[in-house]
C-alpha cells in the first residue's frame, strides 16, 4: 500500500489535567496505529501562549506526531480532532521528500548551528 509522511500537530486546552493530557495523546496514538501508521517521531511541546486567544484562552497545550500511512487515515484522524472537545487546533501537514530529509536532520541535530570555531591570533 503507498504511504505518505505526514506531520501533525495539536494543541489541547490548557484546563486539562496532566492525566487527562496523557489519556488523550495516547488517544489519537492509538487512532494513528489502529489503523496502520507507523509513528517516526513524537515530540512534546508542551504549554505555550498562543498567538490569539482561542475558545477565551491564551494558552495551549502542543503535541506533535510524525508518521506514514496511506492518504485515507488523514480523513480520519482529523474527523476525531473534531468529534473531541479537549481539541482547540490541529493542523496535519503531508512531508515532501525535502521536509522529510530535513526532520531527519533536525532530529539526529545535524540542523543545529555549527559551534563558533575559536578565533586563532
Amino acid at each position: 500500500m503507498f504511504q505518505n509522511q505526514y506531520e501533525t500537530v495539536f494543541i489541547l486546552t490548557p484546563v486539562l489535567s496532566e492525566a487527562q493530557i496523557k489519556d488523550t495523546v495516547e488517544k489519537f496514538k492509538s487512532v494513528l496505529t489502529e489503523n496502520g501508521a507507523e509513528i517516526l517521531n513524537e515530540e512534546v511541546w508542551g504549554l505555550k501562549k498562543l498567538a490569539y486567544p482561542i475558545q477565551h484562552k491564551t494558552t495551549g497545550y502542543y503535541q506533535l506526531f510524525e508518521f506514514k500511512s496511506a492518504p485515507t487515515l488523514v480523513a480520519t484522524l482529523e474527523t476525531e480532532y473534531k468529534r473531541d472537545e479537549r481539541i482547540m487546533r490541529f493542523l496535519t501537514t503531508k512531508l515532501d521528500k525535502h521536509a522529510a530529509a530535513y526532520s531527519v536532520r533536525r532530529k539526529s541535530g545535524a540542523s543545529k548551528s555549527k559551534e563558533a570555531a575559536p578565533v586563532t591570533e
